[in-house]
Parts: C-alpha cells; structure tokens; sequence
C-alpha cells in the first residue's frame, strides 16, 4: 500500500507539472480563453437556460388545511402529551441511522430504522403545529413512482411471492421524503453525509482486509477464469456481492470527493484523503468493470462541473493509470464488451430474453417485483436456458417490476433531480454547496450508468442508499436555504 501510495503521489506530481507547464504555455492560454468562451455560449444557450432554471416553487411551505386538521385531531386527543420531549420527535437521528448504517446491517434492521424515520418524521409534522417545510420537486414523482410499485405489486403473477418485496421497495422510496425533511441544519447535513463517506471508508477497509485474508463467499460465475486466471478472488465487502459493492462505492466516492474538497484544515482534509484512497482501492479490488466504468464517468462528470479546464489532463491521467495499475486491472477493464467473455455474453443473452418476454404483453403492467415473479415467466423465454433472478440491467427490471408506467416516472425523478441540482449549481455561490452538490449530480450519473448492465436494486440496501442520495441531493440544492447554528439532534 505505501509503494501504492507513492506511484499514486508522483502521478500527482507529474500531472501537476504538467498542468502548469500547459498553463503557462500560449497553448494553455488559448485552451483557457477558449474554454471560457464556450462556456459562456453554453451558459447563455437557450436549451441550458430552460433546462437550469426549473419552475419549482422556491422557500418553505406553510401547513396545509389537511395538516393543521390532523395536528386539531392529535391535540384533542392528548397524544402530544405522551410523546413531549421523545426520543421519537428527533427524526434525524432515526433517519441519520438508517442511512448511514445501511451497508452494515441486515436488510430488515435497515427496513426498521427506515420505518422508524418516516414515523418521526410523520409524528414530528403533528406534534410541531406551526412547522415549515422546504418544497421539494421530486415529492411528486417519488410519490407516483412508488404507487406504480404498489399497482405492480398487486397485479403481479404471484402476489404473495412480490408482497414483501414490493413493502420493502415503497417504504424505501418513501424514505427519501422523509430523509429530506429531517434535517433542520446546514450542520445536520454536513454531519450526515460526513458518516456516510466515513461508513462507505469502513466498509472498505472490510473489504481490503476480506482481499487479503481471503474471507467470504466466492462465485464461480463472477469471473470467467478462461480470460482471467489471475483474478481469483473479488471484494464484496457487507454487501454480498462485487458488483452491488461497486455500486455502492460509486455514490461513497463522488461524496466522498466532494467533502475532501471542501474540507477545512489540515487533519480533516487527511481523513477525508484517506477514506477516498481507501474506497478506491477496494474499488478496484471489486474486479467490477461495470462499476469502474461508472466511476470513470462519475469522475468525469465532476471535474468537469468544478474545473471545466482540467479535462486537458484527462488523456494523461489516464495514460498515468493505465502505466501503474497492474495488468489484470486494465486486461479486466479493456475486456468491457468483449462478447467472448462469458459474463458478457450471459448479460447480453438476458437482455434478448427480457425483452422478448416483455414485448409478449407484459410491458404494460409488469410481472410483478421480486425474485420469485421474475422466474414464474423468464424461463419460457430464456435464450441457451439461461438461468437468471433478474434482467441485468435497472431499467428493464423496472419495466419488468412495475411496467412500462413505472419507468416513465423513474425517468421523470431523475429529470426532476438532475434539472433542481444544475439549477442550484448555476446560482450557487457557495464553495461547499457547490462541491456538494457536484458530488451528489455526479454520483447518481455514475450510478446510472453502471445501472446499464446490472440490476442496482438487486441488494435492497444498495436500493435504499440510492434513495437517501437523492434524498440529501435535493437537500444540498436547497442547502442556502437552511439556518446556521449548532448540530441540533
């Protein structure tokens, strides 16, 4: 790990030099002048205009009839005098822990805590009267995307098979509501993603040392030894699973980022190093190409949005990592697309076989969430009798979970996230909410296009954590917004 360390810091070194040789040259200067005239044509486009300056109510809501009706009925009946001064009005820290504590506990203590911070947050909305929300753009399309799940759910092909499944799915969707309206402070929120990124750090520290002892389960199908020998083992951390890990990493690391960035003083800014450097180690140890793909685009995507102009460095930077990792690493990656790999192969064969399965009618409505309701109807159109539990890849599963309905929604959510996270990020002045709120833009897109070629959700708690991004995204957008002061729990 030291000599690591070392290849990785005069990497640095020679990208610095290189950048400011670039700078000072007439080359540099004209890229400099160039990139700055583009982006104002950019900035000034009309397309970008529109897309950036959404029209979504701004500032707080007050309480509705229906609310301040409820908070009547809860008063009269003397139930606030029962929960004054309870543990359960402080629903950030029931939201904070399911959160933050999601890759390391079981899926239903994650689905308990969740549960637990929609309750309070709930309970917090009756017993707090006069409190004001901050709007939130994707509570409606959230909301929809969840009642197709619930629509889904119930018209599946075996509904006693999809219920539980289909429970955990909408309580996690709606956990994102909750978790955007649990935090009162600019500190909340900083103190939250802070654990997230330190969580994502231990995590990987689990799966370093999981690599060098050689702990846990491991597939035969997760590598096809004809064309990797050498891998013979992969991290899956506590999630079960490399690619889930990755997936996971993707989010933890463009987070992760953002707060290494934005940190103030030495000791932190070393931290916050040391948890990026760890997550990136164990991420190449997860062997996952999908995911390091993800997170080439992920990073990509965020320094274009913090420097437009050090995407010079990029061919070198890559050329540099392509010099120091070791083969396996880059005959692993440059195999992506390569169909005589069987996992690509496996992958692309069940594409063909879902969507073949869903242009025989059940495109509309779906088959049902689940395991179990995928396989009572892919098997009949399995190409070489594939066996699979899911379809490989986010958005046939949706179409195949909920229907075609529920993917339009899906859809909508994200365009409502990325459209509220470019808008705050043309009018944010802010150096920490901006790197926030690259951080969140960025690490959903990686996200998503990993989501290509695996089934993201697959790991219920991967799907939870995803949710809670966007959740804090929305938050970061609005993070101007909420009061200073100290860490109220």
């Amino acid at each position: 790990m030291i000599q690591e360390s070392l290849i990785l810091g005069t990497l640095w070194s020679v990208l610095v030099r290189i950048w400011n040789a670039l700078s000072r040259s007439a080359l540099g200067r004209g890229f400099d002048k160039l990139c700055r005239a583009v982006g104002r044509l950019w900035n000034e486009s009309l397309f970008i205009g529109t897309f950036c300056t959404p029209r979504y109510p701004e500032g707080r809501a007050a309480p509705g009839r229906v609310r301040a009706a409820l908070c009547g009925v809860y008063e009269r009946l003397r139930i606030h005098r029962v929960f004054e001064g309870s543990i359960f009005l402080h629903s950030f820290v029931w939201c904070a822990l399911a959160a933050v504590l999601a890759p390391l506990l079981p899926t239903m203590a994650v689905l308990g805590l969740a549960l637990a911070g929609c309750a309070s947050v709930l309970l917090r909305l009756l017993h707090e009267r006069e409190r004001t929300l901050l709007h939130l753009p994707l509570g409606v399309p959230v909301a929809l995307y969840a009642a197709c799940y619930l629509v889904g759910t119930l018209t599946s092909v075996s509904v006693r098979e999809s219920l539980l499944i289909g429970v955990l799915t909408i309580a996690f969707i709606f956990f994102s509501l909750a978790l955007f309206h649990s935090a009162d402070t600019r500190e909340q929120l900083d103190l939250l993603t802070a654990l997230m990124v330190t969580a994502g750090a231990a995590v990987s520290c689990y799966g370093i040392l999981q690599y060098i002892f050689k702990w846990g389960y491991q597939s035969a199908a997760w590598v096809d030894e004809d064309m990797f020998s050498s891998i013979r083992f992969r991290v899956s951390g506590t999630l079960q699973n490399p690619n889930m890990l990755g997936q996971y990493l993707i989010l933890m690391i463009a987070l992760g980022g953002a707060k290494l960035l934005s940190a103030k003083g030495t000791w932190r800014r070393l931290y916050y190093l040391a948890c990026c450097g760890a997550m990136c180690l164990c991420m190449i140890l997860t062997y996952s190409r999908g995911a390091w793909l993800g997170l080439l685009f992920a990073g990509a995507a965020f320094f274009l949005l913090w420097q437009p102009r050090l995407v010079v460095l990029v061919p070198f930077a890559l050329l540099g990592l392509f010099a120091v990792l070791p083969d396996t690493v880059v005959s692993r990656f440059t195999s992506i697309g390569n169909l005589a790999d069987q996992s690509t192969s496996y992958r692309v064969n069940i594409w063909l076989g879902t969507i073949k399965m869903l242009r025989d009618g059940y495109w509309l409505t779906g088959i049902g969430p689940g395991e179990a309701a995928f396989n009572r109807i892919y098997p009949f159109y399995s190409y070489e009798a594939i066996i699979a539990p899911h379809s490989h890849n986010l958005f046939l599963q949706i179409v195949c979970d909920a229907g075609i309905a529920a993917l339009i929604v899906f859809l909508w959510v994200l365009l409502r996230y990325f459209r509220m996270l470019c808008g705050a990020l043309r009018r944010e002045t802010d150096g920490a909410s901006r790197l926030l709120q690259i951080g969140f833009l960025s690490g959903v897109l990686g996200f998503l296009v990993q989501a290509m070629t695996d089934y993201s959700f697959y790991n219920y708690r991967v799907m939870l954590l995803f949710w809670a991004y966007l959740g804090l995204g929305a938050l970061s957008a609005r993070r101007g917004e909420l009061p200073e002061g100290g860490l109220r729990l």
